[in-house]
């Protein structure tokens, strides 16, 4: 079956002939689990998910659980939960439901995965879904997560999304309220000139660096204030 791990010995020859260190794993739930060998330090990259109609996996049923399918619910995605046991709030959403342990088949064609679980059930579905080339939020358990759930922030067409690398998810969340209390309440003005100023730019070819300073003085001419600072970028701190 493609993604399927072979056995430990075959692991060992791959690794001794590609000229790396060999992992060494043991088998969980019909997974396969491999102790990386640890890597330098990167930065992450931030994306926005199409999961419209598109196939999500939720490993967990608890209320951490319950909190990822509510924030994937207003996406779209075809959402399948798999946990032995699945709380009320779960069970009220019309997402689809396998009340039993997660088998490594559970991941086939699914575009993400959310493990909302123990740590060894995490790992086990990490390393699985390694095999196949997907990405995982391993729900504050930065070790088995490939992906991160930031602190969110959604007003009037706006999304904000907030990272602290999973080392304080809690302290995403407090930023996520201060930069809520400094946004304007009248985003939908904003969003107004910029689409008049949009489909003027296209039509007369304005170049990319000309557009952000126009756009803020019209944003300043709102409130009735001249654009003194509009046009000059501010200096980013080194």
């Amino acid at each position: 079956m493609p993604g399927r791990c072979g056995s430990v010995a075959s692991d060992l020859r791959s690794a001794a002939s590609a000229g790396s260190s060999p992992r060494i794993g043991f088998r969980f739930a019909g997974f396969f689990i491999f102790d990386d060998i640890v890597t330098p330090k990167t930065e992450l990259f931030p994306i926005f998910l199409k999961l419209a109609d598109r196939s999500v996996l939720v490993v967990g049923g608890g209320t951490v659980a319950a909190s990822k399918v509510a924030g994937l619910l207003p996406t779209g995605a075809r959402i399948t939960v798999v946990a032995p046991e699945v709380c009320a709030a779960i069970r009220r959403t019309r997402v689809e439901i396998h009340q039993r342990r997660v088998r490594a088949s559970d991941l086939r064609g699914v575009w993400l995965v959310v493990s909302a679980a123990t740590p060894p059930v995490n790992a086990a579905v990490a390393r699985s879904a390694a095999r196949r080339c997907l990405f995982v939020n391993a729900v504050d358990d930065p070790a088995n997560a490939s992906a991160y759930l930031g602190g969110v922030l959604r007003r009037d067409g706006v999304t904000v999304a907030i990272s602290t690398n999973g080392r304080a998810p809690a302290l995403a969340g407090l930023l996520r309220e201060g930069l809520d209390a400094l946004l304007p309440e009248d985003l939908d003005r904003w969003f107004s000139r910029a689409d008049a100023l949009k489909r003027r730019w296209r039509r007369t070819r304005v170049p990319m660096p000309a557009r952000r300073p126009e756009l803020a003085e019209a944003i300043t001419r709102l409130y009735g204030r001249p654009a003194r600072a509009a046009t000059t970028p501010r200096r980013r701190r080194t």
